[in-house]
Parts: C-alpha cells; sequence; structure tokens
C-alpha cells in the first residue's frame, strides 16, 4: 500500500514538473504557434469548406458530371445566388449602419440617462462606482480597438487577401478530394488500413450533419430573430439578427452574445424593449434548441453538455472566437479517435 502511495506521489511530482517546464516554454510554443497560424489558417477554412461542400460535389460526379465541372457549377450558383442576396441586402446594410452612426450620440445620452437614473436611485454607492467604472473601461476598450484597427491596415489587408485566396484553394481540394483521401490511405500500413477506413467514416458521420448543419441553423435562427425585431420595433434589425446569426455557431453561449448588442440598444429605448428583446432571443433559442436543431443537425454527437462546455472553455481560452467555434468539432473527433484506439487495445487482449 505504501509503495502504491510512493508512485503515485512520483507520478504527481513529475507531472508538476512537466507543467512547470511547459509554463517555462511557452513564449516559444506561443511564437510557433502565431507562425502556424498565420501560414495554415486559410488551409484550414478551405478544407472546412470543402468538407461543407463535398457531399453534392460526389452527388453530382455520381451523376457522371465530372469534378472539375461539379466544383464550377457549385461555384457558379453560389456566386449568383451570394450577388442576389448582396443586391439586396447591402443597402439594407447601409442604410442601417448610416442610421446607428447618426443616431449613436442619442443612444450614449439615453445610456448616461438610464445609468443616472439608476444612480439616483435604489442603487448602493458600491454597485454606482462599478457601474461607473464599467462604462468607463467600455469606452476606454472602444476607443483602444478603433485605434488598434486604424494602426493595423496591413493586418486587415493581409485578412482580405486570406480571404481571396480560401475559394482557390478550396476548389483544388474539392477537386482533388478522392485523390488525397486514397494518398493518405497509402502512407497507412496495409494491416491497420481499414481499422483507419472505418475511424475515418466514423469521424465523418460524428461530424457530417453537425457541421453542414450547423449553418442552415444559423441563418434559420438569424431569420427568426431578424422576423421577432421587426415584431417589436427594436432599431437596426438586420444588423442585430446578422450577429445572432454569426454567434449561434458557439454552442450554449453563442446565444448570449448574440443577444448582448440588441439588448444593449434597447436598454437605450425602455425597459419594455429590455424584455421584448430577451423574449425573443428566447424564444428562436427554444425552437432551434427543440425543433430546428434536432430537424436540420440531429443528435449525431452524443456528447454531454458539461464535455461541449469544458471544449468551449478550452478552446476560447487557446484561440478566442475561432476556438470556441472549432472546439465542438474537434472534441468530437478526438472522442471518436480514443473510442477506436481503447476499442483497439481491447480486441488486441482478447485474442
Amino acid at each position: 500500500m505504501k509503495s502504491r502511495l510512493f508512485v503515485w506521489l512520483v507520478y504527481i511530482i513529475m507531472g508538476l514538473l512537466a507543467l512547470y517546464l511547459l509554463l517555462l516554454v511557452k513564449p516559444i510554443f506561443m511564437h510557433l504557434y502565431a507562425f502556424l497560424k498565420a501560414i495554415l489558417a486559410p488551409f484550414i477554412i478551405a478544407m472546412i469548406v470543402s468538407y461543407v461542400l463535398n457531399p453534392i460535389v460526389t452527388l453530382l460526379h455520381e451523376r457522371k458530371v465530372p469534378r472539375t465541372a461539379a466544383v464550377l457549377l457549385i461555384y457558379a450558383v453560389f456566386c449568383a445566388a451570394l450577388a442576389v442576396i448582396l443586391v439586396n441586402l447591402i443597402p439594407m446594410f447601409k442604410e442601417q449602419m448610416d442610421q446607428l452612426n447618426r443616431h449613436v450620440p442619442d443612444l450614449t445620452i439615453r445610456a448616461e440617462s438610464l445609468v443616472t437614473d439608476l444612480n439616483n436611485s435604489f442603487l448602493p454607492d458600491s454597485i454606482r462606482e462599478g457601474l461607473n467604472k464599467s462604462i468607463f473601461q467600455m469606452e476606454k476598450k472602444l476607443s483602444e480597438t478603433v485605434t488598434h484597427f486604424i494602426n493595423n491596415i496591413g493586418s486587415v489587408v493581409n485578412a482580405v487577401f486570406i480571404a481571396f485566396i480560401i475559394p482557390f484553394l478550396a476548389f483544388y481540394i474539392l477537386k482533388d478530394f478522392d485523390l488525397f483521401e486514397r494518398t493518405v490511405i497509402t502512407y497507412v500500413p496495409k494491416s491497420h488500413r481499414k481499422h483507419t477506413v472505418r475511424l475515418l467514416k466514423d469521424i465523418d458521420s460524428a461530424l457530417g450533419s453537425y457541421i453542414r448543419g450547423q449553418f442552415i441553423v444559423c441563418i434559420i435562427v438569424g431569420i427568426l430573430a431578424y422576423i421577432g425585431y421587426i415584431i417589436i420595433g427594436v432599431p437596426y434589425p438586420l444588423l442585430l439578427a446578422s450577429v445572432v446569426a454569426i454567434t449561434n455557431i458557439i454552442p450554449y453561449l453563442g446565444p448570449f452574445f448574440g443577444a448582448a448588442p440588441a439588448l444593449l440598444v434597447a436598454s437605450t429605448i425602455s425597459l419594455k424593449m429590455v424584455l421584448l428583446v430577451a423574449i425573443v432571443n428566447m424564444s428562436c433559442q427554444v425552437l432551434e434548441g427543440n425543433v430546428v436543431s434536432p430537424q436540420v443537425v440531429g443528435r449525431t454527437l452524443h456528447i454531454h453538455p458539461l464535455a461541449i462546455i469544458f471544449a468551449l472553455l478550452v478552446g476560447g481560452e487557446v484561440a478566442g472566437i475561432v476556438g470556441m467555434i472549432l472546439a465542438v468539432p474537434i472534441f468530437a473527433a478526438l472522442k471518436v479517435i480514443v473510442q477506436h484506439i481503447f476499442a483497439y487495445y481491447v480486441r488486441r487482449k482478447t485474442i
């Protein structure tokens, strides 16, 4: 018993020592991570786009359409649909952005008046001081963000360049998708190819409907939020609903991020508008969780909510918003891999 306890203590000390050494070399890993992220980011995004579109390309290819022609056809349909959408939405976006720009001073005055009323009412001194500090920090953060954006025009140009090359990368990945699959399999030893193919199919089964369906769910939730915002009469419904649609891709936490701008705008109008915005967002999430997601995405991941929240926290800490978006798919893929490794070793022991 004592020897076993001693072994566990040795393992714990070695683990703590390894963790301490990792913390010492953390700056090196951070520089390496930034370098790899800058290089690999467009390839990862292109791979995700290709993964989403590949079933359509494969379906067309099975109908005797060459893969290159199928990819070009999908690109043509996508560009035409995007052009139609942008032609109709850009004027609305521009109009609402102009309105928001004109009304920012009024909204600021209303917000300050609301805070002043709260300060002069029932709030204790400590809470009033906290509110004032929070507003000051928000204003400071906004000023720093604008300054950082202006001072880093080069990074914006680089982001535009990356966005420009992603369709070309996705085109070549889609065109030679089968070739890439066969090439990867050839590097796997023959004794493990059967298990590897089964592993890849299980990962595709776990992630396929989730990733493709999540885009559809985000669009549906954005449309529901837009309709709800129009009904209750909140200003800038298209802008605010777009935020809801984009942030909804983050499970559990995304709806809170998406509702925040609408609640902030509603707080400058009235308490009634805040309640109506909260009701609209809650209704959208109830419909999304009980009707839309089960029908579109399904329950394919089989991951406990606590595990998803843990993955989101880790992803957010590692790579911010992008990490939170990719956390659940990566976690699901790792879960499948671990299950296959465990089943493989159990099978070997029983033989």
